[in-house]
């Protein structure tokens, strides 16, 4: 399938590694100009920055003549196995929200222009399956990304008017530095006898969550947020689309 993307300019927030990366390689092998955002600078591509930063995402923003698609694939959890969610302080959900949601707002707030500007284009937010399920393990991710898919819904009503189409993508289980960090939350809630490795925990929760049984591939979601900016996918906005292996399902 051509995407006609060649020679488009996309913005993507989280393009340091894991999914984010694997969109911001998606872009470029589709012919389109990006440039990326993260705490790290870890390509030449890539703009070091905190997006819970608005004036720093602004800058960022600046620097664009013309911006055809943003990408927002960025997420963090609290660090802490949130089961039950008093096992939390109410002071652990600040920067969760403040990176999750906010820093989405920031660069919504940033970009709108500029999509307006160039008479039409995408902006796509990388949610959760644990935003439409309340997941417990842990609360703030879950709340964060839910509030995300709300917000997705709104920015897509205010923008349509322009031609510029706004979506979620939620992807379900990878093999991602977030998801390790949950692996090792949990584990230091349990005795150490009872301690599994990080490929053994991994092997019986895709079995659990799955109806696949497989775990979900960066790529996967490269090719669905580049397929999601093409005129393939004209009249499809304000959506959350799922690549979990059948982890949620609405009846």
């Amino acid at each position: 399938m051509n995407l006609n993307l060649e020679g488009q300019s996309v913005a993507v927030f989280g393009a340091a590694r894991g999914i984010g990366r694997a969109i911001a390689e998606g872009f470029v092998a589709e012919g389109c100009v990006v440039r990326g955002f993260d705490r790290e600078k870890t390509a030449d591509f890539v703009t070091e920055g905190d997006v819970a930063s608005y004036e720093g995402v602004k800058s960022f923003a600046g620097e664009f003549e013309r911006v055809d698609h943003v990408v927002f694939c960025v997420g963090i959890g609290s660090g802490k196995f949130g089961f039950p969610f008093w096992n939390l302080e109410p002071s652990d959900w600040a920067r969760v929200l403040e990176v999750n949601l906010i820093g989405a707002v920031n660069v919504a707030h940033a970009f709108a222009p500029k999509l307006i500007e160039s008479g039409g284009g995408s902006m796509l937010f990388l949610v959760s399956v644990a935003g439409q399920m309340g997941s417990q393990t842990d609360p703030p991710y879950s709340a964060s990304k839910a509030a995300l898919i709300n917000f997705t819904q709104c920015a897509a009503k205010d923008l349509g008017p322009h031609n510029v189409r706004v979506n979620a993508l939620a992807p379900g289980m990878v093999k991602t530095e977030l998801n390790h960090s949950i692996w090792a939350a949990g584990q230091k809630k349990v005795p150490e006898s009872e301690r599994r490795s990080f490929d053994e925990w991994a092997a019986e929760k895709i079995k659990k969550v799955s109806h696949l049984g497989r775990w979900q591939m960066p790529e996967e979601y490269a090719a669905m947020a580049t397929f999601l900016a093409s005129d393939h996918a004209k009249n499809i906005t304000g959506q959350t689309i799922n690549i979990d292996g059948g982890q949620v399902m609405h009846a």
